[in-house]
């Protein structure tokens, strides 16, 4: 089995269980650390004639990581391309059983196991939260409806307050994103790098907990750990 996988989650999910079976990954794609594979591009501009080059069996795609005109151009090409789709850890973990399989697992691996256990009863605040969750700057961009981090961390015990929006991901000012009086606003370091001097300075006065991305938001071996990094982080934001 040749795959070659556009998503960095997917691509760390493969690697760890089915080794050997990776050809090519993305740019982006820097777990785990070492991987020696063809590298392919960007999720968003991938080099589809490279791709086709390596010959692979499979190539892995996400719905939203993903464009659609390069996934057509690679099916054009001949290579099968599965895309997931992710916007509940439920999903993301379904999906994870689902690509293991087609790249060829002999097994369930315990990874998977322990992710799904670990998200079976996740650590809780004894009182629901209230947040606004930027993931970009210039313009200022945040978690709106139907997302798979917005899904975690509702199962943390934290309410985004623009999961009813009409978009997935809105640009809101931060006029605006201030004037909602959030409970916390939660920070990752990707796709956007927020850290402790780029970000919270926008908040004055408001808990900001500043968060491992790769655990928010990848689907993936990390996904085992992520109730307790992302609970320990939520539970350390301060003014």
């Amino acid at each position: 089995m040749r795959v070659v996988s556009l998503v960095p989650s997917l691509t760390e999910a493969v690697a760890a269980t089915v080794p050997g079976a990776l050809t090519g990954a993305t740019d982006w794609c820097t777990h785990p650390a070492g991987l020696d594979v063809a590298r392919i591009g960007g999720t968003k501009n991938p080099k589809t004639d490279r791709i086709i080059a390596l010959r692979p069996d499979l190539v892995l795609a996400n719905e939203e990581e993903n464009r659609a005109p390069d996934l057509d151009a690679l099916r054009a090409a001949g290579v099968e391309v599965l895309v997931t789709e992710v916007r509940t850890v439920p999903q993301g973990l379904a999906e994870l059983a689902r690509v293991l399989t087609a790249c060829g697992a002999r097994s369930r691996p315990r990874w998977l196991d322990a992710a799904e256990e670990a998200w079976t009863a996740p650590p809780r605040p004894e009182a629901r939260r209230t947040a606004v969750v930027p993931i970009w700057r210039r313009p200022w961009m945040v978690l709106g409806r139907d997302t798979f981090a917005g899904d975690l961390l509702a199962r943390l015990g934290v309410d985004h307050l623009y999961a009813g929006h009409a978009e997935r991901y809105p640009k809101v000012p931060v006029e605006e994103l201030r004037a909602a009086e959030p409970d916390l606003v939660v920070l990752p370091d990707e796709p956007y790098r927020f850290t402790a001097d780029d970000g919270p300075e926008a908040f004055p006065g408001l808990p900001c907990a500043l968060v491992d991305g790769r655990s928010l938001t990848w689907y993936g071996p990390s996904l085992a750990d992520a109730p307790r990094v992302l609970g320990r982080a939520l539970a350390a934001a301060r003014r």
